[in-house]
Parts: structure tokens; sequence; C-alpha cells
């Protein structure tokens, strides 16, 4: 069985996606130190002028775990991102199919960030279709090590594979994963290019932009683009 862990992010990007499709479960990293204006909080969209992030203000104090992190409301940001939302990806050929979820998901209250980056990645999971099981490592005892973390979850699911991301290697410990029995891959992620609402094209855009403008089909798309079967 093959694992992946990755934190909550917000509106994740195709690379997370990618990661997320090639396992059989992707543990939702909620239990780490919360990094403010980084892709926890917040992500990008394509723009006439190029792209623009669309941030969730936070409440947090220093070293707050993720899952403890609160959404500050003080700010109408849910407004703010639906109409960013409508203002950008009317004319894409499948946003009217996806928005009703999206106008829904703003109208709740979510009160902390972890559930609604959850939810977000439980939307796009069953937009694409992915049938990948998503679990939060706060369901799980793990020691507080980067490597000792990982391994400790992956044993916990009884996984003898364990995905990592391009930049694994450089704070990895191999050996650990060896000595527990459980074969280390790497992603190795390759961005597929495709038709956006506005040109020329732009990578790195919350998957959105891959549902919007392609709609169910996108995955294939993303697919066909790794450099190697997973």
């Amino acid at each position: 069985m093959r694992v992946a862990i990755h934190q909550p992010q917000y509106l994740p990007w195709l690379g997370y996606l990618d990661k997320l499709d090639r396992t059989d479960v992707f543990v939702l990293l909620d239990t780490v130190q919360f990094k403010k204006n980084e892709w926890q909080n917040r992500n990008r969209i394509r723009t006439a002028q190029g792209w623009q992030y669309l941030t969730v203000p936070v409440l947090h104090e220093f070293p707050q775990r993720l899952d403890q992190v609160r959404i500050n409301d003080q700010s109408d940001w849910r407004r703010k991102h639906q109409t960013a939302l409508e203002t950008h990806y009317r004319k894409a050929p499948h946003y009217d199919r996806y928005a009703p979820a999206f106008r829904a998901l703003y109208s709740r209250d979510w009160g902390r960030l972890a559930p609604l980056n959850i939810e977000v990645i439980r939307m796009l999971t069953e937009a694409f279709g992915i049938t990948t099981r998503l679990v939060e490592a706060s369901r799980f005892t793990a020691r507080d090590d980067q490597t000792g973390r990982l391994v400790d979850l992956c044993k916990a699911l009884g996984a003898d594979r364990y995905l990592a991301g391009d930049g694994g290697r450089a704070y990895m410990n191999l050996a650990e994963f060896e000595a527990a029995g459980i074969t280390v891959e790497f992603q190795e992620f390759a961005h597929p290019e495709y038709a956006q609402v506005y040109e020329p094209f732009i990578a790195g855009m919350s998957a959105i932009d891959l549902l919007f403008n392609c709609g169910h089909d996108g995955i294939d798309l993303l697919r066909k683009s790794r450099r190697s079967i997973a």
C-alpha cells in the first residue's frame, strides 16, 4: 500500500493533487506547526493580469499547530474569494457545473482553517473522480521529528511504500524508512499544459484552474503528464 503525507492546503495546486492521486491513502498532516502565508492559507488563481493570491486571513499564535489555527472572519474573505472565482472563471467551459459547490463552501462559517482546507481537498477529489482515502494525522500518535513522524504514520496505516515530494531527499532519513521496511518513492512531478481562460499558459495555479477549464477529464491530462507510472 502506497501512502503520501502532506499538510492540508487551501485550494492546492496540481503537484499536490498529483501526489494525492498516486496513492492509496493520503494523510492530511494537520498536526504540524502552521506557517503563515505559505500554501496552508493561500493559493493562486489565473487572472487577466497573470495571477493573484486568494488568502484566508487567520488568527494564530506562534507556534500553533495547523489544526488549532482559527480563521479571522473580521475580513469578508469568503465574499472576496467567491467574487474572484466568478470574475476570472465565469467564461471557463466547466465553471457553471462546479461553481455551486464553491458557493456552498463560501456560504459556511468555518471557524478553523484545517476543516476548510480538508473540505476543499475532498471537493476536488470528488470532482475529479479520485478514490484515494483521506485521513487526518491527528487521528494517530506519531513522533515530532520529521522522518520519525512520517515513518510512524506509515506504520500505523500498514504502508509498505511512501511517496515523497520532489524535495524529500533534502530532509528525509531514508535509512529509517528502510529499517522500517518501507520503500520510499519520489514524485518527480511534471506539470501538464492546457487551455486556460487567459493566454499565455501559466503553470502553478490552484487545481481549480484545471477543474474549471477541463472539468472531470482534467485528471487524465494530469496522469498522462507523469514521467513515471504510479
